[in-house]
């Protein structure tokens, strides 16, 4: 058998992705990987390992590999099948929080999110402001099963995730203008633009979760002019964006008749929301 040490130096170019893949293997903290290298390993461990590490040097995902994603200091579990949770998109759930916590503290609300995916946006906002009742909707059923495992997961009551394409999955069930808040993060990379992305992302990551259409913006003109039926006056339509589509999301939302449109920068300065208001 081989030691911990041996399987650790043998990765050292990668060592990071190398520790953690082998932590996780062998069900142990990361320290431990450091603490006790003259352990010996079981043949099966060392061979998933080499697997593993194979394909991680081959661009696949480290958090497929994990099965995990902090975002918004919850531990998701994710899959091949849904979009991983980005950084950049705490920027969009920590406005909705502070947006609720602010206008609706007192209040019990309603909140769509569209192209839910992992469940990340829907369940951070149900976690964190217990006066929302969440859905959460995907096309996708590798999503909604992933969504449903992290809602178990975290022990949530106050989230629904529902099948289908957009506002259709929402027929029949009587919530026409009943929304205080409808946020997406959907699909907005421009066909020409999804063959420049990194392999680690077009190679491995969802397509459905990243085609915006020729243009990327299909999902925005779509979503805005049917929120109208589902939000209530003067409710809250909120994207997250690319960075360079700021002005094109807000022209969409004017154009439908939008109030009060605002466009936010992340942390490193690049536009990241848009939001506006139903307002009759």
């Amino acid at each position: 058998m081989v030691r911990i040490d041996d399987l650790r130096k043998r990765y050292k170019d990668n060592l990071q992705d190398g520790v953690l893949i082998l932590s996780k293997l062998l069900n142990v903290d990361k320290s431990y990987i450091y603490s006790f290298g003259e352990r010996e390993v079981p043949r099966e461990i060392e061979d998933r390992f080499i697997e593993l590490m194979t394909k991680r040097e081959e661009g696949y995902p480290i958090q497929y590999i994990l099965e995990e994603k902090d975002f918004m200091g919850l531990n998701f579990y994710v899959k091949e099948g849904v979009l991983i949770p980005r950084f950049d998109t705490e920027t969009l759930v920590e406005y909705i929080i502070e947006y609720i916590n602010e206008n609706h503290r007192d209040n019990n609300i309603r909140v769509l999110d569209l192209c839910s995916g992992s469940g990340a946006i829907s369940l951070s906002i149900g976690h964190y402001c217990k006066n929302t009742f969440v859905y959460g909707v995907d096309i996708s059923e590798v999503a909604i099963e992933v969504s449903n495992i992290n809602k178990e997961k975290f022990n949530l009551t106050n989230v629904r995730f529902l099948k289908g394409n957009l506002f259709k999955a929402l027929e029949g069930l009587g919530l026409e203008g009943q929304y205080e808040i409808i946020v997406s993060n959907p699909p907005y990379i421009s066909k020409g633009e999804i063959e420049s992305l990194s392999n680690t992302v077009k190679d491995f990551e969802p397509l459905l979760a990243l085609d915006g259409g020729q243009d990327g913006l299909d999902f925005y003109r779509r979503i805005t002019k049917e929120s109208k039926g589902y939000l209530k006056n003067e409710g809250l339509l909120i994207y997250e964006i690319g960075y360079n589509q700021g002005e094109d999301v807000k022209d969409i939302l004017f154009k439908e008749g939008f109030k009060d449109i605002s466009i936010i920068k992340d942390l490193q300065g690049h536009d990241r929301l848009v939001f506006g208001f139903k307002r009759n």
